[in-house]
């Protein structure tokens, strides 16, 4: 640390000083904390909470190198977001349902970068950005939002799932999000958890769009995509959900729904890393000129 630190300008007085800052931040918006952390853990369509703080340590991870190029210093510009972060959790403070709960949380984590930021500058946190912008997705998602997210998507979800099974030799029947087999009504909410995987997903594809060094254009399009991506692995998620409950013990259907919807992470990851290489296949510039991957 000592060579690094009269090279580059770090030191442990930074982690020390970032530690303790963010301590504070943490201590000053606890009781958003732990609301969010309620939220994470009782409501299944915002459990992708956990998944934030893992991938913006990961992204911060492969570019590692750019601490090289990034001396830390002290700046105002964190205090102040600081001040914005808690008199927009205070301004959004309501009683009951009157409580404007985005803003109560979403200043909680402006609270928390402008606690790094004070310590290591505004330079760090732009060479950082990606890490910092994920962690947009630790405010759990409004009601209103998610049920306009949610509508269409289960739509077209089980639209392309009663076409799959039709396409090889199954008789269903479709109403509204409710496929039928065998007299046995499956609800596309119920089989996939509704938005559950949705923003898992979301996160899965921006991890893998800022983790390998792509193009601008092309990291774009695969978060453009992504909801489409979100689909495909819920239909192949849904269509043997809906066979199995149609032909097999309720038991077995339940535990090949709870196994595949971890298996949709891995796969929607796959599937990325398999549009990329088809588009070297077709000579279509997909990756950056860079020496090594942590520089993207």
């Amino acid at each position: 640390m000592s060579k690094f630190a009269l090279r580059y300008g770090w030191g442990y007085k930074h982690v020390v000083l970032v530690t303790a800052m963010v301590i504070g931040a943490l201590f000053a918006s606890l009781t958003q904390w732990l609301d969010i952390a309620t939220i994470a853990i009782k409501d299944e369509e915002s459990s992708h909470i956990f998944l934030v703080f893992p991938i913006a340590i990961w992204l911060i991870w492969i570019r590692r190198v750019r601490f090289r190029r990034c001396r830390p210093r002290a700046s105002w510009i964190g205090f102040l977001l600081i001040i914005a972060g808690f008199m927009l959790s205070y301004l959004s403070m309501g009683y009951n349902e009157n409580t404007f709960q985005a803003g109560w949380h979403g200043g909680a984590v402006v609270m928390l970068v402008g606690a790094v930021t004070a310590v290591v500058g505004t330079q760090v946190i732009v060479n950082f950005f990606p890490a910092i912008m994920i962690l947009v997705l630790l405010v759990p998602i409004p009601g209103n939002i998610r049920l306009a997210i949610a509508g269409p998507l289960q739509n077209a979800t089980a639209r392309v799932t009663t076409l799959v099974l039709e396409t090889l030799g199954f008789y269903v029947e479709r109403s509204g999000n409710l496929v039928n087999i065998n007299d046995m009504p499956v609800a596309v909410a119920e089989a996939c958890n509704g938005m559950r995987m949705v923003f898992a997903l979301v996160l899965v594809s921006y991890a893998f769009a800022f983790s390998v060094p792509l193009r601008n254009s092309v990291r774009i399009m695969v978060l453009v995509l992504s909801p489409i991506a979100a689909i495909i692995c819920n239909v192949l998620r849904l269509a043997p959900t809906v066979i199995l409950y149609g032909n097999a013990p309720q038991s077995v259907a339940d535990n090949f729904h709870d196994i595949a919807g971890w298996l949709m992470l891995p796969l929607a990851f796959m599937m990325l890393m398999g549009a990329t290489r088809a588009l070297r296949w077709a000579m279509i510039p997909t990756y950056r000129f860079t020496l090594a991957t942590q520089s993207s």
